[in-house]
């Protein structure tokens, strides 16, 4: 199956709300630690969108998407640039999803490959994320190169309600 990756400017995030929301519900349901919890409404997830749109409106915030063959949306990440001003080189990612009916076909990696070159692009030297502890993210994490920095017991809540750490990660570009 062909993908193609690419940013999404504001307005068409506010046009492709339906497919963001079912991707995020998706990985939600799937059991992510990305913020929310079960159960997560299609206007929780709507809104969140929402906020990305005015984030990348105000050029704080990149949302990279895959879309398969067929145009839908399979798969996202996000570079957060507004930094303070003392860390200027500096950018975090956020929310690497991909649906589950997607997995296993090399959409995370090359979300990520797009993320970095969205990075150097801007003239950010340094990736910084977390991740839910002993998840598979973790292991994607570390098979990409991604440098270990330590673990944080009990930061989060999984989206069933347990509790999990999270691990932090870095990347030098």
């Amino acid at each position: 199956m062909s993908f193609t990756y690419s940013p999404l400017p504001s307005h068409a995030i506010l046009t492709r709300l339906d497919e963001l929301t079912d991707v995020l519900i998706d990985c939600v349901e799937g059991g992510a630690s990305v913020s929310f919890m079960l159960p997560l409404s299609r206007e929780r997830a709507a809104g969140f969108w929402q906020q990305v749109a005015l984030d990348v409106a105000a050029a704080t915030r990149t949302l990279l998407v895959c879309e398969d063959a067929q145009g839908r949306i399979v798969g996202t990440v996000q570079l957060v640039t507004g930094q303070p001003d003392n860390q200027p080189h500096r950018a975090d990612v956020a929310k690497l999803l991909v649906h589950r009916r997607a997995r296993r076909q090399g959409i995370a990696q090359a979300l990520m490959e797009q993320l970095e070159e969205a990075a150097r692009a801007a003239g950010k030297t340094l990736l910084v994320l977390d991740t839910a502890t002993g998840s598979g993210a973790e292991t994607f994490y570390r098979q990409a190169g991604w440098q270990l920095c330590g673990d944080i017991p009990g930061y989060a809540l999984m989206p069933d309600g347990k509790p999990c750490g999270t691990t932090i990660f870095y990347k030098a570009l």
